[in-house]
């Protein structure tokens, strides 16, 4: 059975064609997944069920007495109604019977002195109470309050919330409620469209259970691989040639599509070898009547042969970081750092050291403090207390999501990019625009106009004109689309500098991350290695059992009883090193000298390294010149050679840091 229908189904939208001939259909119980780059109408075909937009041509037909639930990515303002009510209240039907209730009570007690006629009336209206009474004992059995708490708590609400007014909440969580709200309803139909933006990692695993066990259908818009990968069986694709249906999940349609890509390659290429031999017959016997008949023959076989339409290749995102300056070994230290909002303490005591090359990602649930950590080491906001340092030729690059909120919405694209870094010149502004997908016509576009996606794009661009050597970025896919968010983590994958990232896309953390930093309950703990390593040791010691209290049911100064006392204090750094120096020295007269080979060897070392970052500063400005695309024999030799060169220098800095700690050590 069809919940939805599309029947030739036509839109366009500022004079571009969103669809155009569309016929689809959506079963009962579909689990399906809307891909597709930024702009290319998934959204829209998601207004199109909802009936928020119609189309041009065609019809869209929704089976009647499906209820559809439409979780968009701009939610309206709700005010003078509690959270948990605005749950509730969602259900269709319960508060027109809430009213019915309310009226018949007031009729009842109206009627309290009545005739003998009007004792029957009464009799009536208490009946028709009672039935009402039990219509709504009926609806809050199949939409209990129980289940929308549930469901709140999952997504991340405290009980405190639940009579707070929707008005207070920012727009982030006020997503989390209608979308609290849509579970609550379980429709026929969910519309999805982007449910993680706004949602934590717990948030995101508690959803993604719910819509395991979901039994009705939904579509689905999600930049996240994995969460696509976990809940859908049907692919609906926007490629170059149109819409197109693939069965299975993320990971299958793209292997299906590449074999798509290759069977159509090669019959075209069959095709094209055929046509070029009958061609290459009729020129030779065109004009020999004794092969007349052949060449008419071949002539009709010509005329029938059959045209093959490779598929369209999608623009994409294809850019790297340039090169950096290469920065001390130590490239960020926080001591005792405080950051309280009146008397809500969201970072207590936060002590940190981050190295050259790190890769570290930053999580926890919403409001534990990850993004005030991040905007006070970008030096946004200020701290309580506490002081942090940076190290040796260390340059700030901060990516936020409210920097794409902020941009000036009077200026053009290219004004937003090129004022944030006029000495790169308008050609790096340029280049760097063409690799994100803003051609020379969209540069002059007016921020006010683009979308959310597009915003995203220039703050990135922004980024990208200057980096620095080390990248705060916070929840960088959001907004992007699954292919760009995957081109963004194979860029910053490539990236020679150290990077701090907050980000809830699972994916995205295994591709990047190389160390955890978990924030709970104003404190930082660290875990070495990748997401997977952390949920493993997360596991083992929850198997266990957590022998330390929880730190969040504990009041400060029940937890600095419970916790271990902090190791003694070090002296200063310049007394660190002068102790350091002092041993160092103490050995070396000690052992005659015996470290002179390694430190040949490490200067033999400094000098390659210093050479191979010379000629990766020169390769990578040669592939960032759009004309060396236009061969793509220099291409595709600048790349290898640009490899090449990557590869040597990690070997030759590997070999230095080992060499340097021989050193140490001895």
């Amino acid at each position: 059975m069809s919940l939805v229908v599309f029947e030739k189904t036509s839109l366009s939208l500022g004079g571009k064609s969103i669809i155009d001939d569309l016929s689809l259909r959506i079963g009962n119980g579909e689990r399906v997944g809307l891909v597709g780059p930024n702009g290319s109408g998934k959204s829209t075909l998601l207004r199109l069920i909802a009936g928020e937009q119609q189309p041009d041509g065609g019809v869209v037909r929704v089976m009647r007495g499906a209820r559809v639930g439409y979780l968009a990515q701009d939610v309206r303002d709700e005010t003078g109604i509690g959270l948990l009510a605005f749950v509730l209240a969602s259900v269709p039907g319960r508060i027109d019977l809430e009213d019915e209730i309310a009226h018949a009570e007031q009729e009842l007690q109206g009627a309290t002195e009545a005739s003998e006629d009007e004792h029957e009336a009464l009799l009536d209206l208490a009946g028709h109470l009672a039935d009402l009474h039990e219509r709504l004992a009926h609806h809050e059995a199949l939409y209990s309050e129980h289940e929308a708490q549930t469901i709140l708590a999952g997504l991340g609400f405290r009980v405190t919330d639940y009579e707070r007014d929707m008005g207070e909440f920012s727009g982030g969580w006020r997503m989390r409620a209608v979308l609290a709200s849509l579970l609550f309803q379980r429709p026929d139909l969910l519309l999805l469209d982007e449910p993680t933006n706004h949602l934590d990692m717990p948030s995101v695993a508690w959803l993604s259970g719910f819509l395991a066990r979901y039994a009705r259908a939904f579509i689905l818009i999600s930049h996240d691989r994995e969460f696509l990968n976990e809940q859908i069986k049907r692919v609906v694709s926007f490629e170059v040639e149109g819409v197109r249906t693939y069965p299975g999940d993320y990971d299958h349609y793209l292997k299906q599509r590449a074999e798509e890509r290759v069977l159509l390659e090669n019959r075209a290429k069959n095709v094209e070898r055929e046509r070029a031999h009958l061609e290459q017959f009729i020129d030779r016997f065109r004009y020999k009547a004794s092969k007349a008949a052949q060449v008419q023959s071949r002539v009709k076989l010509l005329e029938k042969m059959e045209q093959v339409e490779v598929l369209g290749e999608r623009a994409q995102l294809r850019f790297r970081f340039p090169t950096t300056e290469r920065t001390g070994r130590q490239v960020l230290e926080t001591e005792g750092l405080c950051k309280s909002y009146g008397d809500h303490e969201v970072l207590h005591d936060v002590n940190l050291l981050l190295e050259r090359g790190d890769r570290v990602a930053l999580i926890g649930e919403n409001g534990a403090g990850k993004t005030t950590l991040l905007r006070a080491l970008a030096g946004e906001i200020e701290l309580t207390s506490g002081s942090f340092t940076f190290g040796h030729k260390t340059k700030i690059g901060y990516y936020a999501q409210h920097h794409a909120e902020a941009l000036d919405p009077t200026q053009t694209v290219y004004e937003s990019v090129y004022a944030r870094c006029p000495e790169g010149g308008q050609q790096r502004v340029r280049s760097v625009l063409g690799a994100l997908l803003f051609s020379d016509g969209d540069i002059d576009k007016k921020v006010g106009v683009l979308s959310g996606g597009e915003r995203a794009r220039v703050a990135l661009a922004q980024l990208l004109v200057d980096p620095g050597n080390v990248l705060l970025m916070d929840e960088p896919t959001n907004h992007l689309d699954l292919d760009s968010s995957e081109r963004l983590a194979e860029a910053l994958s490539t990236f020679d500098g150290t990077l701090l990232f907050v980000s809830h896309n699972r994916g995205f953390i295994r591709r990047l991350g190389t160390k955890i930093w978990s924030v709970a309950d104003g404190g930082v703990e660290t875990y070495p290695g990748s997401l997977d390593d952390y949920l493993h040791a997360l596991g083992k010691r929850d198997s266990k059992g957590d022998p330390e209290p929880n730190r969040q049911t504990l009041p400060p100064a029940k937890r600095a009883e419970t916790e271990k006392p902090p190791p003694p204090k070090r002296g200063t750094r310049a007394e660190e090193k002068a102790r350091k120096r002092a041993a160092a020295e103490a050995r070396q007269n000690r052992r005659g000298g015996g470290a002179g080979p390694l430190r040949s060897r490490i200067s033999k070392l400094e000098a390659r390294i210093a050479e191979l970052e010379a000629k990766q500063k020169e390769q990578t400005d040669a592939l960032s010149d759009p004309a060396v695309y236009e061969d793509a024999q220099t291409r595709d030799k600048l790349s290898r050679d640009l490899a090449w060169t990557a590869r040597e220098l990690e070997q030759s800095t590997g070999e230095w840091m080992e060499a340097q700690e021989q050193l140490e050590a001895l």
